[in-house]
């Protein structure tokens, strides 16, 4: 796309590609580019203020998520298919879903064994590194030390994709070779082929040799 040359233009490309969507996902897209581009808050959506009474308040979950009273259901619910996707749904819940007095901006690598804990599901061998691979593949953005949370994009994979279809894991190169090879006519094994043309099946001898009866 070429760049606008001034505001009007600007205004019309954004409308042509807001076109295709409804107005819920444009809502969502606005708010989420108004976030990548460390934008403030609309004017009107009044901000909190400091103090003690609301450093617990957390942003309401985006259009689409699915609440759960607890960390179990909400796993279950979105039933994430791999340690990454899970190192999202655990932030994700964290941030949206999690009861007021238990919410938090981001999530270490504790916090990720115990939802797995909580949700009796398997650990993950390196659960800092899971949320390391997280954030490589955008999920996550970086917090303070060992520390991550939720992005747009991650919200997005939690709230609008999740869950989904299972992973098929492809066939392994043994198993490909082998379903080359084409299958032995039935019937066919090495006592029943003649020893020589001409002779009938199950017969042996060398060519020439006098067949009696």
């Amino acid at each position: 796309m070429s760049k606008p040359t001034d505001d009007l233009d600007a205004i019309r490309q954004l409308t042509t590609l807001l076109e295709a969507f409804t107005d819920e996902e444009r809502e969502r897209i606005i708010r989420w580019t108004r976030e990548k581009l460390g934008m403030q808050p609309q004017s009107g959506v009044q901000a909190p203020t400091a103090g003690p009474a609301n450093r617990t308040a957390s942003p309401p979950p985006p259009p689409g998520a699915v609440t759960a009273t607890d960390v179990k259901s909400f796993m279950a619910q979105k039933d994430p298919k791999s340690e990454r996707q899970l190192a999202a749904a655990v932030a994700y819940y964290y941030r949206f879903v999690a009861p007021e007095a238990q919410r938090k901006e981001s999530i270490g690598a504790d916090d990720l064994i115990g939802a797995c804990r909580q949700a009796d599901r398997g650990r993950p061998k390196n659960p800092a590194q899971t949320l390391v691979n997280a954030f490589h593949d955008g999920y996550l953005d970086r917090g303070d030390r060992g520390q991550y949370k939720i992005n747009s994009v991650g919200e997005n994979l939690v709230a609008m994709v999740l869950p989904g279809e299972p992973v098929t894991a492809w066939p392994s190169r043994q198993a490909a070779k082998k379903g080359k090879r084409p299958a032995r006519a039935s019937g066919a094994s090495r006592s029943n082929r003649p020893a020589c043309p001409g002779m009938p099946p199950g017969r042996r001898g060398r060519p020439g040799a006098r067949i009696l009866d």
